[in-house]
């Protein structure tokens, strides 16, 4: 499609792309109840030196993480990601658990809840390169927007420092030398607020469950919320879903890096490039929110050719993320992207990296290839000065925003959309 055709779409465009009413599944199944974005880690972001020796991460470490669930179940089954290793991922033991107090982030479990996780019957496994693993099904009755903990212990670590992780997790995690999967508590242990090699937790679910997928950047994976705190805003948006009798069965997966771009690589691989992955290939999805590209225009250089051209290439790029996900029946939501005037990196003076948000914001609203358009912009912005961010919701950058401008961002999406 040229570009040219993409940016003058008007409403017409989608003259005669209403979708039919989304298909119901019969019987129950397996859907994602939590994800995580599958990234290579950063140095920075690598365990603490300590768990790392002679180039092998995580030697005789026993790693405890804790998940923050969407909808509930009593039957489960993780899955470990070894997408970025540069080595065989050699998982020793693992097991689940509801953490103590059902608290996020806490290194102890509740009593009697411990559970053995296996592979094909077998309680280690090995992940190749490149791949993933889903463990056999255990049970575990664990309820909607609960706390889930997950642990694991690698006795010959990961040969690699290249190895898979998802740094924004807002979560605390803890390492310890030693096997300690199954113990009560790791006292001594190191906490990291990283969560590293695990990337979904999945629920044995009836017919009537589904799951909404964001594809997103920071604003997404919650920089600016508290930590241990679950106050994303597709968190929030899942305690509305919850509060509804007809929307409790809508699982929201958080498919969002910091730092990610649609357009190119930048912290993880592209939108156009984990699409398939992230958001098509999981089970279970009927609804795809795309809230991304600010990072695209902040990170062009701030001239008239390089902001005209990340627009035009945007446009495109949202044009293709509907098309593919339309052709699997998916209905997709646009999210307009909010203000970052005043941020020390991404606002310029002449302010044309404004006038490209402007121009996508324009296109997002009026292009007519989007189910729905979400008007995130309009939720946050500040109505005194529309390039900033309202001061109530600004964490303190001008680009990211507080758990009450999170709350903003959940209160925008109309619930209706996943009643069908």
């Amino acid at each position: 499609m040229d570009r040219r055709s993409v940016l003058g779409m008007g409403g017409a465009a989608a003259a005669g792309a209403a979708l039919p009413r989304l298909p119901r599944p019969r019987g129950r199944r397996w859907i994602p109840s939590w994800v995580a974005m599958p990234q290579l880690t950063e140095p920075n972001n690598l365990p603490p030196a300590a768990f790392i020796r002679d180039g092998v991460v995580l030697p005789d470490t026993t790693l405890r993480q804790t998940v923050h669930v969407s909808i509930g179940a009593g039957r489960w089954r993780v899955r470990f990601s070894n997408a970025f290793g540069g080595a065989v991922l050699p998982i020793t033991a693992a097991a689940v658990a509801l953490p103590a107090g059902g608290r996020a982030g806490v290194s102890a479990i509740r009593p009697g809840t411990s559970r053995p996780v296996t592979f094909g019957g077998r309680p280690a496994v090995s992940v190749p390169v490149g791949a993933q693993v889903v463990s056999d099904p255990v049970d575990l009755d664990v309820p909607a927007q609960a706390n889930l903990t997950v642990t694991v212990y690698l006795a010959a670590g990961q040969a690699s420092t290249a190895i898979t992780s998802h740094p924004g997790s807002r979560t605390t995690s803890y390492l310890l030398a030693g096997d300690h999967h199954e113990a009560a508590d790791l006292p001594g242990a190191t906490p990291v607020d990283h969560w590293y090699l695990l990337s979904a937790a999945e629920a044995w679910t009836g017919a009537d469950a589904r799951a909404l997928a964001v594809l997103g950047d920071s604003l997404t994976d919650g920089r600016g919320s508290t930590t241990n705190g679950n106050d994303r805003w597709p968190d929030r948006l899942l305690a509305r879903l919850q509060a509804g009798s007809d929307t409790r069965a809508v699982a929201v997966l958080n498919q969002a890096a910091g730092g990610n771009r649609v357009l190119q690589d930048g912290l993880g691989p592209n939108a156009l490039a984990r699409l398939d992955r992230d958001v098509l290939a999981q089970a279970g999805v009927a609804w795809l929110i795309v809230f991304e590209g600010i990072n695209d225009i902040g990170t062009a250089a701030a001239t008239p050719e390089a902001q005209r051209a990340v627009a035009e290439e945007l446009i495109f790029a949202y044009d293709q993320i509907v098309t593919r996900a339309h052709a699997l029946g998916l209905r997709v939501f646009g999210a307009t992207l909010t203000p970052f005037g005043g941020n020390e990196g991404y606002d310029d003076a002449g302010g044309l990296r404004e006038a490209a948000r402007q121009a996508v914001n324009r296109w997002i609203r009026r292009g007519g290839r989007f189910d729905t358009v979400l008007d995130f912009d309009a939720a946050v912005r500040d109505p005194a000065h529309p390039r900033r961010l309202a001061p109530a919701f600004d964490v303190g950058d001008h680009l990211h925003l507080n758990p009450a401008g999170y709350q903003a961002l959940a209160g925008a999406v109309p619930l209706r959309l996943f009643r069908d």
